[in-house]
Formats: structure tokens, C-alpha cells, sequence
């Protein structure tokens, strides 16, 4: 007969709340909540409700490579901020301001060491800051003053794509911490897509949806010299937000005449349908991991202040056995 300790080798273990180290399956006694508890691997994604900006707003920037370290800046609450919000996994925290407030801009990095360029006060504007943990710096302004394109990379290396000014743009700047340069445009021009936010550097990007001026479903992936079309989004949209990385990420929410819920995940080659948003929402931002990310703010018809935690397929779940 086969026993717990013949298969895992251990004998159920005591351990004072949730035990992340364990493995697919396995058993403890969690002893601060009086129970037993398994860890368990999703087969479908999940959001659930995470808690609330402190200002609401849409077309922010946004940075942060984990679901406890959302870090947002800027955007229109409707009007101008320069409000910047830290989530530290249940709740956000004001932190210190940006420069220029402005919205329709793009970020990119993590909670300590961000970058957010371009946007509009009353005009678009070039302007870029740097984030060091404690405050934003202004450094090199982009080439072409433009808003709502998108930034992947790190604050010293990063890649930026697309937007709008008085026409739409395919342009593709690359940074290297000290200016930006000029490199290969899209192959669509376009304004509110969304885009990954874990690429490590400005070598890989990908970009999706957008206004074209139509909404599209066009995904386009970077290899540091040109841009591919690759394989669409099912449900073409603008205003949409994406977490993750060029090779696993997931794209929520957006805009095609009506507020979307929609959530698809990207395995690196195609997109499938998920779980939708709970809240249905367009310019709203993005943070994480294609199987941990978070979405936050955007406009339901007015600003919102909604967050929605995502727990994506393949990620492990603790659940509790119950007597009923």
C-alpha cells in the first residue's frame, strides 16, 4: 500500500502559513491556519481583485517585472497627473512624483529603476525620465514627441515603437541609457497597443493591437534590428494593456467600439483565449508575468482605480482540504 512519506519521500510537514517551496501535489499542515493545504497547478487563468489605486486614472506609465511590485506614473485623472503609485502586492502607496505631469505615456523597467518617455501636456513632448528608487531625473528626450506608443527593456536599455502625434507613427527609437537613436520602423503604424513588459534589454519586443487607424489585431515581434509580423490577436482592439515577455505574455482589456474584458495568452508562436477581465476597461496599464500579472486603472466610460490580479495556467495555487 503506498503512503504519503513512500511518495514524497517526507512525512507531512508543519509550516507556520503558506509553504511556497512546495512541489506539485504536496501536502502540509499549515499551522497558523489550522489546516491542511496542497500545492496545486492551474489548467485555466484566474483574475481576482487586488486593491485600489489611490488616484484613478487611465494612459499612465506603467513598470514592475512581478505581481508585488506594480509601479505606475503619470496619466489623466481625466486631467494631467504626476502621481506615481507602488503596489506591494495588496495595496498601492504614493511615492514621489514625476517632473512633467503628463498621459499617454510609456514605461517600462521595474519599481526601482523605471523609465517613462514621451506623452502630452498640452502638446506631445519628448520627454523622458529615469527612475532610481528614490527620484525621476530627466535625461534625453526622444527624437519625435509622440503619445501612447510603447517601451520594453530596462531604464539604461530599452526599445520604443509606434504612437501619435498629428499622424501615426512606425517609428522605433532604441536607448542605451545616455540617447536615444533611430532605428528600423514597424511595419504598421499605429497608437494604443500593447506590449510585453519583461524583455531584458532593447534587443527583443513584442508589440499588439493598436489603432491604425481602425483597430487592428497585427502583433509584430523585434529582434533588435527589424520588426516581424507574426501571428494576430483573435480580437482586434486598441487601448489595450500586456504583461510578460516576447516569448510568454498575455495582452487584457482594450477598446473596439465597446470596452473589452477580453484576456489572451501568447506561448510565443500564437494567441489563445483566457479568462476575461473582470472589469471591462481601455487604456488601462499592465505589470508582471504572463503567469503572474496585474492590470490596473484605465477608463470604463470614467477614469477607474480598479486592480485585477492574474494567476495565468501553469502557475501554482495553494488549496486548503475541507471537511464539506
Amino acid at each position: 500500500m503506498s503512503t504519503y512519506k513512500k511518495e514524497f519521500g517526507t512525512a507531512v510537514q508543519n509550516f507556520a502559513g503558506d509553504y511556497t517551496g512546495a512541489v506539485q501535489g504536496q501536502l502540509w499542515y499549515n499551522s497558523t491556519a489550522n489546516s491542511f493545504q496542497f500545492r496545486n497547478l492551474t489548467t485555466v487563468g484566474s483574475w481576482a481583485t487586488g486593491g485600489s489605486l489611490n488616484t484613478a486614472r487611465r494612459s499612465g506609465g506603467a513598470a514592475g517585472t512581478t505581481q508585488s511590485t506594480g509601479y505606475l506614473f503619470g496619466g489623466g485623472a481625466p486631467g494631467n497627473t504626476s502621481n506615481a503609485e507602488l503596489y506591494d502586492g495588496s495595496a498601492w502607496t504614493e511615492g514621489t512624483n514625476l517632473n512633467t505631469a503628463r498621459q499617454g505615456l510609456t514605461g517600462t523597467g521595474t519599481s526601482t529603476a523605471a523609465l517613462g518617455t514621451g506623452g502630452v501636456t498640452t502638446v506631445y513632448v519628448g520627454i523622458t525620465e529615469s527612475w532610481n528608487g528614490s527620484a525621476w531625473t530627466e535625461v534625453a528626450d526622444l527624437n519625435t514627441a509622440r503619445e501612447r506608443g510603447e517601451t520594453s527593456g530596462t531604464n539604461t536599455s530599452a526599445v520604443t515603437f509606434g504612437g501619435g502625434s498629428t499622424v501615426l507613427h512606425s517609428l522605433t527609437e532604441n536607448w542605451n541609457g545616455t540617447s536615444w537613436t533611430e532605428v528600423n520602423d514597424m511595419n504598421t503604424a499605429r497608437t494604443g497597443m500593447g506590449a510585453t513588459s519583461l524583455d531584458s534589454d532593447n534587443t527583443t519586443a513584442l508589440g499588439f493591437g493598436g489603432n491604425s487607424p481602425a483597430v487592428t489585431s497585427v502583433t509584430e515581434s523585434w529582434n533588435g534590428t527589424s520588426w516581424t509580423e507574426v501571428n494576430d490577436l483573435n480580437t482586434a482592439r486598441a487601448g489595450l494593456a500586456g504583461a510578460g515577455s516576447q516569448t510568454s505574455a498575455i495582452a487584457f482589456g482594450g477598446y473596439d467600439g465597446s470596452y473589452k474584458t477580453n484576456n489572451e495568452v501568447w506561448n510565443g508562436t500564437s494567441w489563445s483565449e483566457d479568462t476575461d477581465l473582470s472589469t471591462a476597461r481601455n487604456s488601462l496599464m499592465g505589470a508582471g508575468t504572463s503567469t503572474s500579472g496585474l492590470a490596473f486603472g484605465g477608463n470604463t466610460g470614467s477614469v477607474t482605480a480598479a486592480t485585477e490580479e492574474w494567476t495565468g495556467a501553469g502557475a501554482p495555487t495553494t488549496e486548503t482540504i475541507t471537511t464539506s
